[in-house]
């Protein structure tokens, strides 16, 4: 289970390793706004010498490459390691299919930053290269020319359905752009958090521990799961020492809450 996320810019290599050792349960290589045109070159070179020398563990690696750019895909072509591709400005399933023919084999995140890319999410979110989804929440603002709390929520809700439909689990928060704002990051969080989604990335490491503590179960909630998963271990319905009346159905919720306290405590898992 993915819940901190770090974007790291494609030109600075330097920083590849600091990030995995960060914690993030998810890296992000970026090949595509934190690099300039001019040194994008570089940073595709940068990139596929160190997955390639990278030793494997747990930490998920994804490469950001640019919408439509060749270059950015024959260059990840000739890789013989594992990581994942994520795909931005996504607005239907070519733009993924044309993606996962180049690269088979390296699941897809696709990353929603229009109207239109939110519309067809589920038709994006059905296809089998495609693992997991997200939302690009500023380029989406600009196209829509509204940043509002309720645009944005209509966006997350639209995404999640899309995510669940599809078999997915829930998508990870997009990344907060205002790096000293802990508080408004924190805020954010919470509200992405109480649509469902689970987990969010990150620009700075700054934002990580921010990020963990709002998707940490509580004590309550932890304390809830057990009980259901004592309650339900025989089938059937069954009562907590509550009163309150579960059965098979909230299991999968216990479970979700289980899990995601396993990930936090064990990020290297």
């Amino acid at each position: 289970m993915t819940i901190t996320g770090l974007y790291v810019p494609g030109d600075r290599p330097d920083r590849f390793d600091k990030a995995v050792a960060s914690g993030a349960h998810l890296v992000i290589l970026d090949l595509e706004d934190a690099v300039a045109p001019a040194r994008r070159a570089e940073a595709r070179a940068a990139v596929a010498e160190w997955l390639v020398a990278r030793s494997p563990g747990p930490t998920v690696i994804q490469v950001r490459i640019n919408a439509g750019e060749p270059l950015d895909v024959a260059a990840l072509a000739g890789v013989d390691a594992e990581f994942e591709v994520r795909v931005p400005k996504v607005e239907s399933a070519d733009d993924v299919s044309t993606v996962a023919r180049a690269l088979p084999g390296h699941p897809i995140t696709a990353l929603f930053e229009t109207a239109r890319g939110v519309e067809n999410a589920l038709s994006v979110a059905s296809l089998a290269a495609v693992t997991r989804l997200a939302l690009g929440e500023s380029d989406l603002a600009s196209d829509l020319g509204t940043s509002a709390p309720e645009a944005m929520d209509y966006a997350r809700v639209r995404v999640l359905f899309a995510a669940r439909a599809a078999g997915l689990e829930a998508p990870m928060l997009s990344a907060y752009p205002r790096i000293r704002d802990l508080d408004g990051l924190r805020t954010d969080t919470l509200r992405g958090r109480a649509l469902g989604w689970v987990g969010r990335t990150a620009i700075h490491p700054s934002q990580l521990a921010v990020i963990a503590d709002v998707f940490r179960p509580g004590a309550e909630e932890l304390a809830w799961a057990a009980d259901v998963l004592a309650a339900t271990t025989g089938g059937g319905v069954s009562t907590l020492v509550n009163g309150d009346m579960v059965d098979g159905a909230m299991v999968g919720r216990a479970e979700k809450i289980v899990a995601l306290e396993r990930a936090l405590q064990h990020p290297s898992e």
